[in-house]
């Protein structure tokens, strides 16, 4: 479908968008309703940024959207309309998203910026994970999503939803340990299984969040690792019985044993059963060339 005339629509409109903001400025204009042009033209950017959005021209359509959507954000705020203001900043910023990341990002710290002056801290951190999500998928920058998932977190903490926190810090941790963050990692997946195992909800994904703290102490040193899996097993007795700790316990006796063949056999059997994820594999794989004379890999 040719949605060429989209397009050539979305630029008179936004011509047209221009000249009311003109006019609205003069001296005659002021008099004779300027305000209101104003909010014609506000309307003008966000019809014109839809109809460039509906042409699909990923590249350059999307940064004009982009572009007509944040004319219109900095007309509401200048009206003082501050809710529509974030609205078409953030409009603007999933509009940027593929081909402008980081002008992307820009929108959404505007948006971000209005919503916790006006107190809104839930959709604040909404946003936040968005920008973090940017950070992962388009510009691969994890520390900046570190930041931005950590910064979601303390907004969601401070509103009470627990459970949209968690899963931000369980972001953090994750990348944490990537970057070798060790301690930050296993205090994070100890404070979200400790928030998690009291909920009958929730308790069972303690398990999982003790076993990947545990990956974190074993990579670090091993005695630290035993004495860990003890602490938890104390903390939460359904860990003792889980195929993680048994997992994990075998493993312990291979390292003191500095065998890496039982090690290997042990994360075989396991995953065998219970499908070890990119993560898990790159934390054991850590863990196993720290065995004297270990080629590195686990088959």
């Amino acid at each position: 479908m040719d949605n060429s005339g989209k397009e050539k629509e979305a630029m008179q409109l936004m011509a047209e968008a221009d000249k009311k903001v003109k006019s609205s400025g003069s001296f005659l204009g002021g008099m004779f309703g300027g305000n209101h042009k104003v909010e014609d033209a506000c309307e003008m950017y966000a019809r014109a940024a839809n109809m460039f959005k509906m042409a699909k021209n990923w590249t350059g359509s999307t940064s004009a959207a982009g572009n007509a959507f944040c004319q219109a954000a900095r007309l509401h705020m200048q009206m003082q309309n501050k809710l529509d203001s974030a609205t078409c900043f953030v409009d603007a910023g999933n509009a940027y998203k593929k081909a402008d990341p980081q002008e992307a990002i820009n929108c959404f710290n505007a948006a971000i910026d209005i919503y916790t002056d006006m107190g809104r801290f839930t959709i604040a951190a909404k946003h936040h994970m968005t920008i973090a999500e940017v950070y992962e998928s388009e510009l691969v920058d994890i520390e900046k999503a570190i930041a931005h998932y950590e910064q979601a977190a303390d907004y969601y903490k401070g509103e009470e939803s627990n459970s949209s926190a968690n899963k931000c810090l369980l972001k953090v941790g994750f990348y944490s340990a990537q970057l070798e963050q060790y301690q930050k990692a296993i205090e994070i997946f100890e404070q979200v299984a400790t928030s998690t195992m009291d909920n009958p909800l929730l308790k069972y994904n303690a398990k999982e969040y003790f076993f990947k703290a545990s990956l974190c102490h074993f990579i670090v040193d091993e005695l630290n690792a035993k004495l860990a899996i003890e602490k938890y097993e104390g903390m939460f007795p359904a860990f003792s019985d889980s195929r993680e700790c048994k997992l994990l316990k075998k493993l312990l006796e291979a390292h003191e044993e500095q065998n890496s063949d039982a090690f290997t056999e042990a994360v075989k059997e396991f995953d065998s059963i219970s499908r070890l994820d990119q993560w898990q594999t790159t934390m054991l794989l850590r863990i196993k060339k720290t065995i004297q004379g270990d080629s590195g890999d686990l088959k």
